[in-house]
């Protein structure tokens, strides 16, 4: 049940695809807390999405920008401006692609120039989103941005392949620009480390069914879900996480803290019989 915890803030949710993606949870999870959003995409995934739908279903307008184009950025976050009548509270970073991955090439023998792709289209854009508000001076005092990221930038997990890398690069540059925008400004930089999510995107990784299986049986409390993620997202929003800022946030039902569970033991034991 809606609490109104982002009443009367604004903020730009970024990669919004379709209704199994944390950035459309998180959209409608925002505009059912109080917020008025603006909604963006590269201009590829609004002709190939439905972010159409979602922009009616949250009374949002819609505005194409490419993250890895600077100037695409500058004009969206004046255009979010007049939108919303002045500066923005939040923005969620939910924009990630591997060339290499969706080719299916391994990361031994990654393809360098789609590693350049990956990097730039999946963490730089983060710093790119960061450097573009900080320069038009978009966002409140207490303003709040999170990007989403993966356990895999700390732990291998070979079908992530050089996904792994940008989200390791993403999280440094949350902590980089969180202490500067933090001094600055008093905008928080976050970064949420979900749990395997069936979505789009997620789904594309391979064996990711498999691995969903196994997360589920290693985690406590199980699998976080795409709309549990939203949540979280918009508790990193509200007022109530002022002082957290720099942080990789493990949002994951306990997996990443967990050695190995009975479940899996007991699932071992059987295969060995």
């Amino acid at each position: 049940m809606p609490h109104q915890l982002l009443k009367g803030k604004k903020g730009i949710i970024f990669g919004a695809l379709d209704e199994r993606s944390i950035a459309w949870k998180t959209a409608l999870a925002a505009v059912a807390e109080g917020a008025e959003i603006t909604l963006s995409n590269a201009p590829i995934a609004l002709r190939m999405g439905k972010i159409n739908e979602l922009a009616k279903q949250c009374n949002a307008e819609v505005i194409a920008a490419d993250a890895t184009v600077d100037a695409d950025l500058d004009a969206l976050m004046a255009k979010a401006m007049e939108i919303h009548g002045g500066k923005i509270d939040f923005i969620l970073h939910s924009i990630g692609m591997s060339p290499n991955v969706r080719k299916n090439i391994s990361y031994t023998a990654s393809n360098h120039e789609n590693f350049l792709k990956t990097l730039d289209i999946s963490a730089l854009s983060l710093h790119r989103v960061l450097q573009s508000a900080m320069k038009a001076d978009a966002l409140n005092e207490w303003g709040s941005v999170v990007a989403l990221s993966y356990i895999a930038a700390q732990r291998t997990f070979p079908g992530y392949n050089d996904m792994a890398d940008a989200k390791a690069v993403l999280e440094s540059i949350a902590r980089s620009f969180g202490y500067h925008y933090g001094f600055a400004k008093k905008v928080r930089v976050n970064t949420i480390s979900q749990s395997p999510t069936i979505t789009t995107a997620g789904s594309g990784v391979a064996g990711f069914d498999a691995f969903f299986d196994y997360a589920e049986k290693m985690s406590p409390l199980g699998n976080a879900s795409a709309e549990e993620c939203a949540n979280f997202c918009i508790m990193l929003f509200s007022d109530y996480t002022r002082r957290v800022t720099m942080q990789n946030l493990f949002h994951d039902g306990g997996f990443s803290f967990t050695g190995v569970s009975s479940q899996i033991i007991e699932q071992m034991m059987t295969k060995e019989q």
